[in-house]
């Protein structure tokens, strides 16, 4: 299984750096052609990108999303880790019943899997992958980047009943070998953020709240406080938490 999932993701990458130097093969071929003699004005950045966009979408690599883009006054709470299971926040989560994504590590779950079962069970949090050990994804080769969002997703699966479609890339860093190797073991879509709730050594501003919005808290011993203040931020911006894979879904970016 391990080494079909590498062999998969090693054959996209392949097609995927063919599909960019053909595209930016065409793309220099078609600038050349409308710029008139090589003395002529051109601009070399438009080829690429469209060389990108198309290789790309030859292979179907995950969306990366930091934003749902929707008409509806909804904003998305996630929630990344798990080291801290803190109660009051499991009240609130609980007794306000808001609709939030666990982006969780499988070894900050497996010492109180219940604090989460717990949350899950009430069908308004869902539990997703963050890898196995919270690496830079992007500093890994195909095996690494395979043990940590396959062996996580497993992992996961296991422990929750039900395998994860969604990767929270530790740090945010991503490239199209993290989105090749990522589809190889299932994820539909790259969730990053809009905003960081969280307080890490200080609290930080709090920002005018939009439609669609994706909200980055963590399982630290400030989450209580944190995620009370995005859903004080929400409710002044005229949102509503919401689940999010439905949004991604209506959104047109996962299938």
């Amino acid at each position: 299984m391990w080494r079909s999932r590498v062999l998969l993701a090693a054959l996209a990458s392949l097609s995927l750096a063919l599909g960019a130097a053909g595209s930016a093969q065409a793309g220099s071929a078609a600038e050349r052609a409308a710029s008139g003699p090589p003395s002529g004005p051109r601009s070399a950045a438009a080829p690429a990108a469209g060389a990108e966009r198309s290789a790309v979408a030859a292979v179907g690599l995950p969306p990366v999303v930091s934003h749902v883009p929707t008409t509806e006054p909804v904003v998305f709470l996630t929630i990344d880790d798990g080291w801290t299971h803190d109660p009051q926040a499991a009240r609130i989560l609980s007794e306000k019943r808001v609709p939030a994504t666990l982006f969780l590590l499988p070894g900050a779950t497996a010492y109180d899997t219940a604090y989460f079962t717990g949350l899950t069970a009430q069908g308004r949090v869902t539990v997703e992958n963050h890898t196995v050990n919270h690496p830079d994804l992007t500093a890994l080769d195909a095996a690494g980047k395979d043990a940590e969002v396959c062996g996580a997703g497993e992992q996961l699966a296991t422990a929750f009943g039900r395998q994860p479609k969604l990767l929270r890339p530790p740090y945010g860093t991503v490239d199209d070998q993290v989105r090749l190797a990522a589809k190889a073991c299932g994820v539909k879509a790259l969730v990053t953020w809009t905003y960081d709730f969280t307080t890490w050594s200080q609290t930080p501003p709090t920002p005018q709240l939009r439609a669609g919005d994706i909200v980055l808290l963590h399982f630290t011993p400030t989450l209580a406080a944190d995620l009370q203040r995005a859903l004080d931020a929400a409710k002044a911006a005229g949102l509503k938490p919401a689940a999010l894979m439905p949004h991604l879904k209506t959104a047109g970016l996962v299938p």
